[in-house]
């Protein structure tokens, strides 16, 4: 995303591609018809009374699933004509309008098999493929197209199949382990038993997920129809940056949701408030350290991007705001911890829904004022906003009910410090080099943050993995 696309790419087809995957990402989700949350929620009891041969979960869930892709499909070819007028700045996203539907499709699969990747604890394999691997085939499709053995059709149609691979790995993988089996089973006692509970909980999780889902890629349809495909491109790429800060929670999300799940089923509230705890110290350093390698650097990626986009356009200046005002949306995020899963386990799941629902319709307006007044730079203070205000009434709401209270001194300490290291080094002179002036600038802060976090203790488990990697270091020489 930031050297290849703008090398290679205008902001219009980089903001085309942007819209394909979130377009991908909300019919994909509701497509589910909430099945993903049910088998979250519910696998831990197939899987103690069943076991894999007689558990039905995985194909119920599989049909559910395509039925919900071929409802999508069929709306979509029926209002086709309605949802291109309604593109207003975008005509071109109409050109390639039924090219979402594959990507869709695999996205929808690689969701499914993720879910019950997560539920074995196959999770570094399902976040390597998600993570990695899409960005791998990403790459060498931009590069075939640079080497013109692609046009720019063949490129759009080969990036809507992006998710072929991982899906087709994910799948022998969870074939393999021998936890699932993909067949036609009788309806099992744990389904007969559990399907309205199941049924009414999927319905209002399915409602929660999509309007979760919904309100963050709404940017991007607001854009779209405000703005055009040139802002959705520069748009696409400050987000994207800020998105890496968004990694460690994924994986945190994918480890957690198991133990979580476990732990309601046991009524084990010790272990879900220490984990709780955990996430909120972990989550927080990280994302702290993450933002501050991006912001006290971001002067030097816009020098970069606008020396390197394509066709010399000097589009990407006003990426600098946005980074910083989604930046501290994304560690306020992270600081809440795994709030969302912990109420989405529980038998509160419903409060997930009513918090997804006020979220989105708080958001989506916002974002269309504060866009068609202030631009983009209103888009990323609606997002910062609107994330504040839903995290906070989360937090609030596991505080009143359960009394979990994850935050200690040290988590304002760390915050504090860090503020400070981020001032310091924010006042020192630019170097005319960048990347004598990034190499300078990190180490820097990062000398001065990873001290200040073992000054505080703030990160516990952090602090641990790192000194045991000293050691190991220290023994080998």
């Amino acid at each position: 995303m930031l050297v290849l696309f703008p090398a290679f790419f205008s902001p219009a087809e980089i903001g085309l591609t942007r819209a394909m995957i979130d377009t991908s990402l909300t019919l994909a989700s509701l497509c589910s018809l909430g099945a993903l949350p049910v088998i979250y929620k519910f696998f831990p009891f197939y899987n103690t009374y069943l076991g894999p041969k007689k558990n039905d979960l995985p194909i119920i869930t599989l049909i559910v699933s395509i039925i919900g892709f071929i409802i999508i499909f069929a709306l979509g070819f029926i209002f086709k004509d309605f949802i291109i007028r309604k593109l207003g700045k975008s005509p071109e996203f109409g050109n390639y309008f039924f090219y979402v539907f594959p990507f869709t499709f695999l996205l929808m699969l690689f969701n499914w098999s993720e879910a019950f990747a997560w539920c074995i604890r196959k999770t570094v394999l399902s976040n390597f493929l998600k993570e990695t691997v899409v960005r791998l085939l990403t790459s060498l499709l931009i590069i075939f197209y640079a080497l013109k053995w692609i046009g720019f059709g063949s490129f759009i149609t080969y990036f809507n199949l992006i998710f072929l691979v991982p899906v087709v790995i994910i799948l022998v993988m969870i074939v393999r382990s021998g936890q699932i089996e993909i067949k036609w089973k009788p309806i099992s006692s744990v389904t007969s038993r559990l399907r309205k509970r199941m049924l009414s909980f999927a319905l209002f999780i399915f409602g929660a997920q999509f309007l979760n889902v919904l309100a963050r890629t709404n940017d991007t349809f607001l854009i779209l129809g405000l703005r055009g495909l040139t802002d959705t491109g520069i748009f696409s790429i400050a987000l994207y940056v800020t998105a890496v800060l968004e990694i460690p929670q994924r994986s945190m999300n994918a480890i957690s949701i198991p133990i979580l799940a476990e732990s309601w089923k046991n009524k084990d509230l010790a272990n879900i408030s220490h984990v709780y705890n955990k996430s909120v110290a972990n989550l927080l350093v990280i994302g702290l350290g993450l933002f501050g390698i991006i912001w006290l650097n971001i002067h030097n990626l816009t020098f970069f991007l606008n020396g390197l986009t394509h066709k010399g356009a000097q589009n990407y200046g006003m990426i600098e705001s946005i980074v910083l005002i989604m930046g501290i949306a994304r560690v306020i995020d992270l600081g809440t911890g795994i709030n969302s899963q912990i109420i989405g386990t529980s038998n509160f799941w419903k409060f997930d829904f009513y918090t997804n629902v006020f979220y989105t319709f708080f958001s989506i307006p916002l974002n269309f004022i504060l866009i068609k007044y202030f631009g983009l730079v209103g888009l990323a203070y609606s997002n910062l906003f609107a994330l504040t205000l839903y995290n906070s009434i989360r937090y609030l709401f596991l505080w009143k009910k359960f009394k979990f209270q994850p935050y200690t001194l040290a988590n304002l300490w760390i915050l504090l410090l860090t503020s400070g290291i981020y001032l310091s080094i924010y006042m020192i002179p630019q170097f005319s080099n960048i990347y004598l002036d990034t190499i300078i600038r990190t180490i820097i802060f990062l000398s001065t943050f990873i001290s200040s976090v073992y000054l505080t203790n703030a990160a516990p488990d952090l602090i641990n993995m790192a000194n045991k990697q000293f050691k190991r270091i220290a023994q080998v020489s």
